[in-house]
């Protein structure tokens, strides 16, 4: 077992989770599944309501959301002892000679690890039959070339088979690869057999009527080889491409509980610790001060008797089987009064921007948040945003993370600050009646049953967001450049979570968005975004965003875009001018945005919500 690099707990969630390739400096490892993690150096995550809903996703099996396995530097340690962290294995298992151009797999003896133990971003393979610079054994790199499917398998490319194409393959086959010219485009690479003397560019890889090859079915993360028939055609990728991993990610906002009772409050807080206690007697020995200080005021008799409260509201929370998460973090932020503070949550409410009372509600200034994010799965060559909402992801088209059904799934926590705009129900009612606006739900529905049906995804019709998201969503992305441009936070260390529902069916609506830090370490808690929240700072906030919004630099071919009818993009006026941000701080991909929802711009008018902004 060889160490070779670091990664943030957040990057295993979002960036570089189960089945994800990562490109190191002299080779590319896979993430492994979770049956080859060990767990013993791992911290377990509470959160219940997170919890329950990827139990009704996944099954009841699913009991515990931990932190990937982290090693600390300890003293004493044994150097010898195996290295601490997640498993990785050596893909794809190509590898080609820097120097003379060699093409073999690891497997065939060819290239050797040359292992750095102090230096882990010098661990390489190197071809010792080849002799490089300074007459060391050159280096040989994993290929640039793989083959996925939309089903989420994944195989290396078919090097031998593709350079022989309709004729016999040699065996053995000896196989060159070259690059001629410096752009690295796909037709200045010839792949060569030098057994038969055949060649072929790499560039046919790309044409599907050239290169058409049945998918093999191949789920390397698990080690699995031969797995059921799969009816999709594997397409060319090249390794480090943004489409081969998209996560499916679920999270939820730890809440404050409606309890009055410190004792029960502190049972809440500390639920991680006491929810596996069995008895009074155990309860007694489990909190008693030496151990549990901040229960020191309590006797066991009634702590006992808040754990079984606790139990009890969580069989209850069990029997509503809440589906949306959303709806109960909205029902705690849009509350009369201020929530209960706790040591992961502490609100406050502020009068809405001056000029924008007849639009907006109060203000709620998250001082102290926690956001706990899981890793259900994931997709290649389309992510989730192309299926359903996060929540409720395309269960055909998630890739497991084990071969079994999961007990424990690896989850991240992020603790930073956030600002909840809410908007006035009356004012968006009225805003959704007009015939500009309804004319406009009609295109991005039609665009959006046109996306899915390109996708093949029953019924094309589900799952469309209403024209209140593409406003909501709008704004939101139009105050995160702004804020990001004020608060000193980087563009991509700002999320947005979107509250959106309309009142039909007896529902409660929501409406409103939420912006805060998405950073896992120091850069989340700076104390820069809430300060904008405050009346006078948000209304400067607002109405910048949306002056903004007026003219972008691609005007006029951004104001003149419509959400296409073809299914090729579900966005109207947005551009990454203007609207469009990173893809980890977005909660739809970029889709679902349209300025001249929030100001008339070159192209559009009629359709705006706000018509004025002093």
């Amino acid at each position: 077992m060889n160490e070779l690099g670091e990664l943030r707990p957040s990057q295993l969630i979002s960036t570089f989770g189960v089945g994800a390739l990562l490109d190191l400096p002299n080779m590319a490892v896979l993430i492994m599944g979770l049956d080859d993690w060990d767990t013993r150096y791992s911290t377990e995550i509470t959160e219940e309501r997170l919890l329950g809903a990827l139990q009704r996703q996944l099954g009841p099996q699913v009991r515990r959301l931990v932190l990937p396995p982290m090693s600390f530097e300890e003293e004493g340690r044994d150097p010898s002892a195996p290295p601490v962290g997640v498993p990785v294995a050596p893909f794809p298992r190509w590898l080609r000679c820097t120097q003379c151009g060699a093409l073999a797999t690891i497997d065939s003896g060819m290239f050797q690890l040359e292992q750095d133990r102090y230096r882990q971003d010098r661990t390489r393979y190197v071809h010792g039959a080849c002799v490089g610079t300074l007459g060391r054994p050159a280096t040989a790199l994993p290929v640039r070339f793989l083959v996925a499917c939309r089903e989420g398998h994944l195989s290396d490319f078919p090097w031998i088979d593709y350079v022989h194409h309709d004729a016999p393959v040699c065996r053995p086959a000896r196989l060159t690869v070259r690059e001629f010219g410096v752009a690295g485009d796909a037709s200045d690479i010839i792949v060569t057999c030098h057994t038969c003397r055949r060649s072929r560019p790499m560039m046919d890889a790309f044409d599907r009527e050239k290169f058409q090859r049945p998918c093999n079915g191949h789920h390397p993360h698990l080690r699995i080889t031969a797995a059921e028939p799969c009816a999709e055609a594997m397409r060319t990728i090249l390794l480090g491409a943004s489409n081969s991993w998209f996560p499916v990610v679920m999270s939820a906002l730890s809440l404050p509980p409606n309890l009055k009772d410190r004792v029960a409050l502190l049972v809440t807080e500390h639920w991680g610790q006491l929810k596996e206690i069995p008895n009074r007697e155990v309860a007694a020995y489990v909190t008693a001060p030496s151990r549990m200080p901040a229960l020191a005021d309590f006797t066991a008799d009634e702590v006992w008797e808040a754990i079984e409260a606790a139990r009890g509201r969580g069989a209850e929370a069990e029997a509503r089987k809440e589906v949306d998460l959303k709806v109960a973090e909205w029902a705690v932020l849009d509350q009369g009064g201020v929530p209960t503070t706790t040591q992961d949550f502490r609100a406050v409410r502020v009068p809405a921007p001056r000029g924008f009372e007849g639009v907006l509600r109060e203000t709620v200034l998250l001082e102290k948040m926690r956001e706990v994010r899981a890793l259900l799965g994931f997709t290649r060559i389309e992510s989730t945003g192309d299926f359903k909402e996060a929540t409720q992801p395309d269960d055909d088209r998630r890739t497991s993370l084990c071969r079994q059904s999961p007990t424990w799934l690896p989850a991240s926590e992020v603790r930073g600050e956030g600002i909840l705009v809410r908007f006035n129900e009356a004012a968006l009612l009225e805003w959704e009646m007009s015939a500009p606006v309804q004319a406009l739900a009609r295109e991005f529905f039609a665009a959006h049953r046109s996306w899915r049906k390109l996708r093949r995804q029953e019924p094309p019709e589900a799952g469309f967001p209403s024209v209140r998201y593409v406003l909501l969503h709008s704004l939101s992305h139009a105050l995160m450049r702004q804020i990001a441009l004020e608060c000193g936070y980087a563009a991509a260390s700002i999320r947005e979570r979107i509250y959106c529902r309309g009142g039909h069916a007896g529902q409660e609506p929501m409406a409103g968005i939420l912006i805060y830090t998405a950073a896992s370490d120091s850069e989340g808690t700076l104390g820069g975004l809430v300060q904008l929240g405050q009346p006078l700072s948000l209304g400067r906030q607002l109405r910048s965003a949306l002056e903004a919004m007026r003219i972008c630099g691609s005007d006029p071919l951004c104001s003149e875009h419509a959400p296409a009818a073809d299914g090729r993009t579900i966005h109207g006026a947005a551009c990454h001018a203007c609207l469009f941000a990173p893809e980890t701080s977005c909660e739809k991909g970029n889709r679902y945005l349209d300025r001249s929802t929030l100001v008339s711009t070159w192209a559009a008018r009629g359709a705006e919500f706000f018509t004025e902004f002093p």
